[in-house]
């Protein structure tokens, strides 16, 4: 998706601020831009927008305006880019944890919009990866724990190796065409079923 394709949704009360935050992405080429004013309501109304990327700007921000603006960051998994005129340390922490990718302080002006927004799209994509390949590894650990669990249940039933308890559930998941993690919960589940005969 090309700069100019990107969805953008610019949140800030104040109009002045956001015409900034506006301009500085028109000159950087970008032309569908949406902008709400208003903060009741905002995760349907970032819903209803659909917007590939979100810039947040608060001039003087309370700590509860944030935390809600975190929970937003947090429900909508899209990259954001926090402008705010105040900060401290546990806040700075606690946007990075709400996933913010870019959280800036004090530094809202139009040249800078476009750097720090390809920073917060680099940021937002790099940390999808890694949250990607962290399910991904979880999701193997626990497929190689219940197939583990399987192939016992099956020497014990059969009197076979191991060896021969993989190769039973590796040809029944290709002849069924399912993964091996899927036939491994369907043993386990029928041992549970029928557990006095599998003693």
């Amino acid at each position: 998706m090309t700069g100019s394709e990107l969805s953008i949704l610019i949140i800030d009360e104040n109009r002045v601020r956001a015409a900034i935050i506006e301009e500085g992405l028109r000159e950087a080429g970008h032309a569908r831009i949406a902008i709400i004013s208003e903060m009741s309501g905002l995760v349907r109304r970032i819903e209803d927008a659909a917007p590939d990327v979100i810039v947040i700007d608060l001039e003087n921000p309370n700590r509860d305006m944030l935390e809600d603006l975190f929970r937003v960051s947090r429900a909508v998994r899209k990259p954001v880019a926090m402008f705010v005129d105040k900060s401290d340390t546990a806040m700075i922490a606690a946007a990075i944890a709400a996933g913010v990718s870019a959280y800036v302080v004090d530094g809202l002006r139009k040249e800078r919009v476009k750097a720090i927004l390809d920073l917060a799209i680099g940021r937002f994509h790099a940390f999808e990866r890694i949250r990607e390949e962290l399910e991904t590894a979880k999701q193997e650990l626990s497929d190689r724990k219940v197939v583990d669990r399987a192939k016992g249940i099956l020497m014990k039933m059969k009197r076979i190796s191991e060896e021969e308890a993989y190769s039973l559930l590796r040809q029944t998941a290709m002849s069924q065409n399912m993964r091996i993690a899927k036939i491994a919960e369907g043993v386990i589940a029928t041992s549970k079923i029928f557990g006095s005969e599998s003693k």
